[in-house]
């Protein structure tokens, strides 16, 4: 069993009731922990940036990572990503999983699946392979979703020097793909009879996209990214739409120089919030579970810079408040996930990197 963590939050609600809950420790001595996915079996997979994929069962770490798994580039930001599991799992066994690919001269964003039998990747394939090469170790993007219809979406990153490429349509740099899960074009991509434009994107002029979700009853996708010096922005992204990198944004350069002096210009989309100074958002999380009632339809985002949990009260797409969640923990937040058992999951970004879980407080 999982061991408690710390005492008992108290978490302000909009109805300004209270909500308490316990974190526990479900795992620990993770090598910067990226991604978790939920097996049917009760098990877990977790994704390390250093390049393996581990195992949690029966309430355990294994020794053990899986085996089969594909060789990735680690360095900077890059590493292994998202792993997350076919709707169809439970009869077919599927998996995918989205990594650095390459070396220092020429990498990309690469997305394989891949069969689990328990222990194992087998038959790996691979379904997408950014385009073109790059050869700086940052800005991978590497979350996927599930949209209704079974396509599946994989953010990429612009690759931090390659930025102005996310406006143009002849590259995979700061976009959104949409593609079937054995790799096939979609006949109804936005951009799929368009002359010199590549027919998997799906949306496009973004920066570092790093959480994405999919609300079910509507098909909404909603995506963050990550922007320079201030300028993190949450998106409720559409097919075909431009969201401004690096023509529009509210964030400055590093340096402090200008990156654009515009923050609106027509054709390009705004965001639903965004954060400056930055918070860094990692992973993301939609909330619809009985266990806790009061966060129903919150947007959980996990902070790295911030070292928080951001909480978001959502009415459909606008944002009505926001909560710092876990601040006390002093931990950086690449994930946040929603387990099958209503719990709240989080994957704390450090080489020795903890899966925290986060229930009701025990009476």
């Amino acid at each position: 069993m999982p061991r408690t963590f710390l005492f008992a939050f108290l978490g302000l609600l909009a109805t300004c009731a209270l909500a308490d809950y316990d974190v526990e420790i479900v795992a620990e001595g993770l090598d910067f922990p990226w991604s978790i996915a939920f097996l049917p079996d009760g098990g877990m997979l977790v994704s390390e940036r250093s390049g393996q994929l581990r195992i949690i069962r029966d309430g355990e770490l294994l020794d053990a990572p899986v085996a089969g798994t594909p060789d990735t580039y680690v360095a900077g930001q890059g590493g292994y990503f998202d792993v997350l599991l076919d709707p169809d799992f439970e009869s077919n066994g599927v998996v995918y999983l989205s990594f650095a690919h390459g070396d220092k001269r020429k990498n990309a964003t690469r997305l394989v699946r891949a069969r689990f039998d328990g222990s194992s990747l087998l038959d790996v394939t691979t379904i997408f392979t950014a385009q073109p090469w790059k050869d700086t170790p940052h800005h991978y993007g590497g979350r996927m979703a599930f949209l209704t219809d079974g396509t599946l979406l994989l953010t990429t990153g612009e690759g931090f020097t390659y930025r102005e490429s996310a406006q143009t349509l002849d590259n995979h740099f700061g976009k959104v793909i949409r593609i079937a899960t054995d790799g096939g074009i979609p006949d109804d991509n936005p951009f799929v009879n368009r002359t010199g434009a590549l027919p998997e994107i799906w949306s496009y002029g973004h920066r570092n996209p790093q959480g994405i979700v999919v609300r079910g009853e509507d098909d909404t996708v909603l995506l963050h990214e990550h922007g320079p010096r201030g300028g993190d922005e949450l998106n409720a992204v559409e097919p075909g739409r431009n969201y401004g990198w690096p023509a529009i944004t509210y964030g400055i350069d590093y340096s402090g120089a200008t990156i654009s002096p515009y923050t609106e210009l027509p054709g390009m989309e705004q965001p639903l919030v965004y954060w400056s100074p930055s918070i860094a958002p990692a992973g993301m999380a939609l909330y619809d579970h009985e266990l806790f009632p009061d966060w129903r339809g919150n947007l959980f985002i996990a902070a790295l810079a911030e070292r928080t949990v951001r909480r978001l009260e959502m009415r459909e797409n606008e944002v009505v408040a926001q909560h710092e969640m876990f601040k006390d923990l002093g931990e950086r937040f690449r994930d946040v996930r929603v387990g099958p058992d209503g719990a709240l999951y989080l994957l704390t970004d450090s080489p020795d990197g903890k899966v925290l879980r986060v229930v009701p407080e025990a009476e």
